[in-house]
Formats: C-alpha cells, structure tokens, sequence
C-alpha cells in the first residue's frame, strides 16, 4: 500500500474531504478504463465509476488496508457492475457508424498501415465485445480481469470475495463460453 495513500485516506477520515478528491483524482481514469471493458458502454461505466467512488467514499471507516485502495475501491466497482447488469433488461444498441473522410494511403507499409487494417482491426474488436456482452456478468468480470487487466488469481479473487477455485472455474467456463460463440459467429459467416 502506497503511503501516500494511507495518508490520503487518514486525512479523508480526519474529515478532510479533499484528500479524498487526490484519491478519485488518482484513480479515476485507471477505474474508468477497467470498468468500459466490463460494462462495454461509457456512459455505464461512468455510472458504476461515480457510484463506486460513493460507496468506497461512504464505507472509507471499513477499509483495513489488508490490500491496495485500488483494489478495494475495483472490488466495489465491479460488484457494482455486475448487480447493474443483472438488473438491466438486454437491449440492443445501434451505433451509428464513424464519419467517412478522405484519406490517403501511408508511405510506411508496415500491417498496421496496410488498408484495410484499421477496419479489421475495428470488426475484431467489436466481435470482442459482443461476446463479451454475451457472457454472464461473472463470467464476464473474470475474463476481462485476467485476459484484459492482466491481474493474478489472488488479487481478482481478493477483488470478487471468492476462492480462487472459483475463479479458475469461473475464467475456464467463460473461455469455453466465448470460443462457443465465436464458434457460432464462424459457422454463421459466410
């Protein structure tokens, strides 16, 4: 645990709110990009952002500093995330496409400027994350933790309260998950 954030979160129980606001601050942009790949739509992700900041602000007192804050306040965020999805009805989203301009070709004939890449590279990472929109809210959180976040079985299992059996089951059964649905997005494509 950094000390400057002990110092920060004693200040913010001393009643010195804008210790609290280093620490949103501090934390508010890693918190965001977590969240987008979990929840996959910004404007939720800022929701569950501000709520978790609301409820870790709130349950402060309970923080022993057994982990980092970051983990703390992620463990609120994402079981924040996840009772949101539970209680959202699937909806479908039409987003309209980006605007066409004109460009020309690059000089530089490395992949990422072949043509066509970036539209490649756009339709992957949309398919991405309409699997991922397919998975249950758990077997989501634990995929985009381990696959995407890059964090360790202890600190997601830390993170969700669960063994981490658990969460090896859990990242096992949604892998499976999603190679069954690109399997099925293969078969459909022509």
């Amino acid at each position: 645990m950094s000390s400057d954030d002990l110092r920060l979160i004693r200040e913010c129980r001393e009643g010195n709110n804008a210790a609290y606001g280093e620490l949103v601050s501090r934390y508010q942009d890693r918190l965001f990009n977590s969240l987008l790949r979990l929840v996959n739509n910004a404007e939720d992700a800022r929701d569950v952002a501000q709520e978790a900041f609301l409820h870790a602000y709130q349950s402060l007192h309970t923080f022993k500093g057994d982990s980092l804050f970051f983990t703390w306040l992620y463990r609120i965020a994402v079981n924040t995330a996840i009772s949101m999805k539970r209680k959202q009805r699937p909806t479908i989203r039409i987003q309209a496409g980006g605007d066409e301009r004109n460009s020309v070709d690059p000089l530089d004939s490395t992949e990422s400027n072949r043509p066509g890449y970036a539209i490649e590279m756009a339709e992957e990472e949309r398919a991405v994350h309409d699997a991922l929109a397919k998975l249950s809210p758990d077997h989501r959180a634990v995929l985009v933790m381990k696959d995407m976040e890059g964090m360790k079985y202890e600190e997601m299992a830390d993170v969700l309260g669960v063994p981490v059996g658990t969460i090896r089951s859990r990242l096992h059964r949604a892998r499976l998950e999603m190679r069954d649905i690109f399997m099925q997005q293969d078969k459909s494509d022509p």
